[in-house]
């Protein structure tokens, strides 16, 4: 059974996300290889227009959306919601990495790095969305939580 968000009818291709965690993964990684701070500005850049709702100024959704309409790729509709949450933690996660970088704590900013690594990587290739899972366990939790559902 696929999960559903009960909360949202707002849906997003999965292929541009898959696309998008692609080339976040990609200069997750030339940051790591280089250690320059700039890939880490980028990243921010891009979660932070995508958070905001203006993809038409990000980078990698320009470049998503180029590659997918130049191969001809159907979109695949899946929830936004959770998606949308997964973004969230990939702006933070993008915005403790230049503050990281810009302190000097280059351990924990690479220790942050190799997280958003493996998350972009899940996502990229096997459609594995760790902050969509985290969303759908805050989703259950608030159900158990809620009037009238407790458990006595």
């Amino acid at each position: 059974m696929a999960q559903v968000c009960p909360i949202s009818t707002r849906r997003v291709d999965a292929n541009m996300v898959r696309v998008i965690s692609f080339q976040v993964a990609l200069f997750t990684l030339i940051l790591l290889i280089t250690k320059e701070s700039a890939f880490a500005f980028v990243l921010l850049f891009d979660f932070f227009m995508r958070t905001l709702r203006q993809s038409h100024l990000s980078p990698f959704y320009t470049v998503a959306k180029f590659v997918l309409d130049g191969w001809g790729v159907a979109p695949k509709l899946c929830d936004e919601s959770p998606k949308r949450f997964a973004l969230y933690m990939g702006l933070v996660a993008s915005l403790f990495l230049v503050l990281f970088y810009a302190a000097g704590f280059t351990t924990f900013a690479t220790v942050i790095s190799i997280v958003l690594l493996i998350c972009a990587l899940l996502e990229t290739l096997l459609d594995f969305c760790i902050g969509c899972k985290i969303y759908y366990a805050i989703q259950v939790g608030k159900g158990f939580l809620s009037n009238g559902r407790n458990i006595e």
